[in-house]
């Protein structure tokens, strides 16, 4: 099978960067005929705003030169992790015109909303799940806090939803979890083109011990990834030590909070060997993200070092981590829940010992990657079916 996998780069790098990478390797070393094609949002600081806005809803240049580099590769598949903003749908279309079947990824909620995270002011919204035309997402000015940008997006997804361009243009989508993949089938994506497959590690960090006593927090310093519940439950008394690795926005409250506290340290960013070093010393992890999130793969470097993780009880992660077997849910965005969910673990290390051994074992049998090439490829075969079997169906045109 030879694959294009197809990646539109954010101006800051983040996790999908890190899967698209990720699974690129992973399938040049399993042997499938790989070929990986980039471009960079960085593109758009040099065109004016309404040419940004242009290129955000429909990008002939980009669809045209995509088009003409899967002519010449004749892939099988051709697998979209971020099309957004620079390239656009039109690449959809463009890998269709090149007789491929298409996979797109569906990393984030950018499909059914603007700012893509269902977060707004402080909390979980989903105002704009019910409306064909985004509309509330310009009202309170959700991507990047502006009107203006917000309309842009807006109109790419009323433009699209129009014209059924994902419908139509993508033979089967990738959800990494049944969360994430119940938010799209309930916005009206079919449920038989929405396969769930979670992430994975390239690597194994193997088994820590935990022997350190301390509880972890490794994320970014922000308000949506829970940082205030995080330093309200330590100062309300939690006696364990806690470690932060990161940096963000609220660098300063962690800053203060760690100068007045005994039990708090601050680490900074780390890199993933250090963040590893730190997580197999770890009693818990601690991820009280208040974003739905989609995945969660920090949990999952937890896991493979037997770490258990206490999360908030909704979103994806309320899947990933299984209450009382690899970890425990807390009210999201409660210090109190938090404070006893943690007290109430460390009380019993048989318990924790025990929740080691499930999170090593969850790891291994769901977020290998010989688990994953697997799952992918299935998932390629099924496109591929699914393609030929619309090709069929439409005569072999998708204009």
């Amino acid at each position: 099978m030879r694959v294009m996998l197809v990646h539109c780069r954010y101006l800051q790098r983040g996790g999908e960067d890190t899967v698209f990478e990720a699974e690129t390797a992973l399938l040049a070393e399993r042997g499938v005929e790989t070929l990986p094609y980039t471009v960079s949002n960085e593109e758009l600081l040099h065109v004016s705003p309404l040419t940004q806005a242009f290129y955000t809803i429909w990008n002939r240049h980009q669809a045209s030169r995509l088009a003409s580099v899967a002519r010449s590769f004749r892939p099988d598949v051709v697998h979209f992790h971020n099309t957004f903003p620079f390239m656009s749908p039109a690449v959809l279309l463009a890998a269709k015109e090149a007789r491929a079947a298409t996979v797109q990824t569906l990393h984030n909620y950018r499909l059914l909303c603007p700012a893509a995270t269902f977060y707004r002011d402080g909390h979980v919204c989903e105002d704009c799940l019910p409306h064909s035309v985004p509309w509330p997402s310009v009202r309170f000015g959700c991507y990047r806090d502006s009107r203006a940008a917000s309309a842009g997006v807006a109109a790419m997804l009323a433009t699209h939803r129009l014209f059924g361009t994902y419908r139509r243009f993508v033979d089967r989508f990738i959800a990494p979890t049944a969360f994430v993949r119940g938010k799209f089938v309930s916005a009206g994506f079919a449920p038989e083109k929405v396969s769930i497959k979670p992430h994975f590690l390239s690597t194994d960090p193997a088994l820590g011990e935990g022997e350190g006593g301390y509880v972890l927090f490794v994320g970014r310093l922000s308000r949506e990834k829970g940082i205030g519940t995080l330093l309200e439950a330590w100062k309300s008394g939690i006696s364990a030590p806690l470690r932060i690795v990161g940096d963000g926005p609220l660098r300063e409250a962690v800053a203060s909070a760690v100068a007045e506290s005994h039990n708090m340290t601050w680490l900074g960013p780390l890199g993933r060997t250090e963040v590893i070093e730190q997580m197999r010393g770890a009693a818990l992890l601690v991820f009280p993200t208040e974003l739905y999130e989609t995945f969660g793969m920090v949990a999952i470097e937890a896991f493979a070092t037997g770490l258990p993780v206490v999360a908030p009880d909704h979103g994806a992660v309320a899947e990933v981590v299984r209450d009382g077997v690899t970890g425990a849910l807390f009210r999201p965005g409660d210090p109190g829940d938090l404070r006893a969910k943690v007290e109430g673990l460390l009380a019993d290390p048989e318990r924790i010992l025990r929740m080691r051994v499930s999170a090593r074992r969850e790891y291994s049998e769901k977020y290998t990657a010989d688990r994953n090439f697997q799952a992918l490829m299935g998932i390629y075969e099924a496109a591929v079916r699914d393609y030929q079997r619309s090709r069929r169906a439409r005569g072999d045109s998708y204009a």
